[in-house]
């Protein structure tokens, strides 16, 4: 019998302070698998880097990320140059040849979540052959202005999930038909690839609105990369989420939550028949820049009792699992589900903030709130 993906949870106090170095979320002792993985596919965790030093990191994947927490510097390989980068961008790298060196600016502590595809090329025994994307940067700038848009969107209020994917040219072969859907269908804009400047940085990464064309031949997952799936989720104040479940194991950060406040998701494999919620859940309290994990196949909804929006960054393996067309992403249909902590419908709270607070207003996406 094979382990089951456990779930759990890598506290922010591993990356605030300490030594510079790379913090595996390692589960492999869980997982029974005789390399560092968090899940059968993925390996996620975080980089913690002192002002002024660097810190090498080196994967056998086909992708990798790194999204800023906080702090700012640049990451810089021999494959594909040098990028800048501050709280709340994301870089996207294809398969490396080499290290990547990264180097935190002089007076900022760094704090970087990472993930990669190394664990299922181990399993495998394969190396990466060719570079499936390009590496590409998105800003913070870019991702809160798309998130703003859509959240003055008719019926925003209403969706399951309010965010936008992180997506890349090489994925995405939509006409402006397919790219008109709301929700969490939607990607209001596509990455671009960094382009270097006269000093080797990437400059900005170009978000646009998808306008259709797409690229000849590219695989229509509409995903970070043919492996990764990436969204940048707001959950507004006194907002709670319907269940949904997926096949895919979600690696959920949480961008920032108000801290002290009922801020969580609640998680388990089956839902109650009588109220559409998670039967029996088990709670994951949000806290800011933490990593949890949701086992695949598991209902989970997000719930948010405070009075600012809460912000979380799932990485899931599902770029992989769209394409094979077994992502089987399922939402509850149940009656109106009743909220486990106030025992009040979710139809009834979601009234009621919307009578009393206006758009969720965006925030910083970076728990040190930095600009």
């Amino acid at each position: 019998v094979m382990a089951p993906m456990p779930h759990t949870t890598l506290p922010a106090t591993h990356h605030l302070t300490g030594p510079t170095r790379a913090i595996p979320f390692d589960l492999s002792g869980s997982l029974q698998t005789p390399y560092a993985a968090t899940s059968p596919f993925l390996l996620v965790g975080f980089l913690r880097i002192v002002g002024g030093e660097t810190l090498e990191t080196e994967a056998r994947a086909t992708s990798q990320t790194f999204y800023v927490i906080r702090g700012k510097g640049e990451s810089a390989s021999s494959d594909h140059g040098v990028i800048s980068w501050a709280a709340g961008d994301m870089v996207v790298l294809p398969k490396c040849d080499g290290p990547v060196i990264h180097a935190a600016a002089a007076g900022h502590d760094c704090s970087l979540y990472f993930a990669n595809d190394e664990p299922l090329l181990k399993y495998l025994g394969v190396e990466p052959v060719k570079r499936t994307h390009k590496a590409t940067v998105i800003r913070r700038e870019a991702m809160l202005k798309e998130v703003e848009a859509i959240s003055h969107e008719p019926g925003a209020k209403h969706r399951n999930r309010m965010g936008i994917l992180l997506g890349n040219k090489v994925t995405d072969y939509r006409d402006e038909a397919s790219a008109s859907g709301g929700g969490a269908a939607r990607q209001p804009y596509e990455a671009q690839p960094p382009t270097p400047t006269e000093n080797g940085a990437a400059s900005r990464g170009g978000a646009a609105s998808s306008s259709g064309g797409g690229v000849p031949g590219s695989s229509g997952t509409l995903t970070l990369t043919p492996m990764l799936w990436s969204l940048l989720n707001v959950l507004p104040p006194k907002d709670n989420q319907r269940p949904h479940r997926h096949q895919s194991v979600a690696l959920d950060l949480c961008v920032y939550a108000k801290p002290g406040a009922a801020i969580y998701t609640m998680m388990g494999p089956e839902l109650d028949p009588v109220t559409g919620t998670v039967k029996d859940g088990i709670r994951m309290d949000w806290a800011s820049g933490a990593v949890f994990t949701t086992p695949p196949g598991w209902w989970h909804s997000h719930h948010n009792h405070s009075d600012e929006p809460a912000w979380v960054l799932p990485m899931q393996d599902a770029g992989l699992l769209t394409y094979g067309r077994n992502l089987d992403i399922r939402f509850s249909t149940g009656p109106a589900p009743v909220d486990p902590v106030t025992g009040k419908s979710l139809s009834e709270t979601a009234a009621a903030a919307s009578s009393s607070s206006a758009a969720a207003e965006v925030r910083p996406v970076s728990p040190e709130n930095s600009a």
